[in-house]
């Protein structure tokens, strides 16, 4: 399927590129006939005549041409040099139109496509999706975006992100972004009925798959969230939300910006789930050294039945599973992240000169 949106680009270089030995053929034909009946000629003997005369090459004549030989020789060099310029101007035609360029971008992209596993799609490069596709990539993970507007997608070539230029709402578009071996799909198309078309279809491929969508009027995340997707944001509340807080709590909300953000600042929040094996598993906080190791707070800790415990205590176990909030230095969460993983990092501090 990832094959199809090439057809029509293909069909036209493959009609143009076979019509350049289909006519060579023709015209060889064309003179090895007319040396053999004007000058009765043997077939290799014409064969002969036929591409010396055509290459221009200025070998010696078989035999002497009589006067009817010479007009058709001298027909058979203009059409030859007719053939050149067609042939010329052919190919400057299929450089020109970038068809061969374009078809070379297109299928590298496909074979891109094909190998992607465990990626994110993110439906609509609008403002909410270039933001999501920016910050998915700071965080090395796999983007596919998905656009049919062709200045959108010029935008995303530019910024060499893997993208298919098609509906977000066909199945098939889907399917070509590899939707069946994603993680995550996020839906920021600017009509909520094409988000909650697209989460129906994404859902109905891929039940594991994790789905974001963008609601924006009222009443549509109860639409989306009965479509199959696992969290709706309204920007529209979100946005008034945040304004009401920049009012009321304007210091904690820039700290939490920043935070979050990982921007203007050393410090950062994220979260880190607990694997099966990890060392930490069965200890209490206060042992487990994530304070004195890595410097970092746990601010909360998700259980595997969604239940959170805000600011726990340091005698609260750690189980698998167990996604931790935690706050402090990036160098040192991603450390701690490492070390959850079974890798180690160097000590940025160890690295500076």
């Amino acid at each position: 399927m990832t094959q199809g949106w090439l057809s029509p680009i293909r069909h036209r270089v493959r009609h143009r590129v076979f019509l350049v030995p289909f006519l060579t053929l023709v015209l060889l034909g064309f003179g090895i006939v007319g040396f053999m009946v004007i000058e009765e000629y043997g077939f290799v003997d014409a064969l002969y005549m036929t591409v010396i005369t055509l290459s221009t090459v200025g070998f010696q004549e078989v035999k002497p041409l009589d006067q009817a030989g010479r007009i058709f020789t001298v027909c058979l060099i203009l059409l030859g040099a007719g053939f050149v310029a067609y042939n010329i101007n052919l190919l400057a035609g299929i450089l020109l139109d970038g068809q061969l360029i374009d078809m070379y971008r297109r299928r590298k992209l496909s074979k891109l496509l094909e190998n992607m596993t465990d990626h994110f799609i993110v439906c609509g490069h609008g403002q909410m999706g270039q933001i999501v596709a920016r910050e998915l990539c700071r965080a090395n993970l796999g983007v596919v975006v998905i656009d049919k507007e062709p200045a959108v997608i010029q935008k995303v070539q530019e910024s060499r992100i893997v993208h298919v230029a098609e509906d977000a709402t066909e199945e098939e578009t889907l399917v070509m972004a590899g939707v069946q071996r994603a993680r995550g799909l996020v839906s920021v198309v600017s009509r909520d009925t094409d988000n909650v078309f697209i989460v129906l279809t994404a859902r109905d491929l891929n039940r594991n798959l994790q789905i974001l969508a963008r609601a924006g009027t009222q009443g549509a995340e109860k639409r989306l969230m009965k479509a199959g997707a696992n969290r709706v944001v309204s920007p529209y509340a979100s946005g008034a939300f945040r304004i009401a807080q920049n009012i009321l709590q304007p210091t904690v909300t820039d700290f939490l910006e920043l935070a979050l953000s990982g921007e203007g600042m050393e410090l950062s929040m994220e979260e880190t789930e607990i694997p099966e094996g990890a060392p930490l598993v069965g200890k209490d906080l206060v042992s487990s050294g994530i304070r004195s190791q890595y410097n970092l707070i746990i601010v909360a800790i998700k259980r595997k039945d969604a239940r959170m415990i805000y600011n726990p205590l340091s005698q609260e176990e750690l189980r698998e599973g167990d996604v931790l909030i935690a706050i402090g230095p990036r160098e040192n969460l991603a450390r701690f992240r490492a070390s959850l993983a079974g890798r180690s990092l160097p000590d940025a501090r160890a690295c500076k000169s």
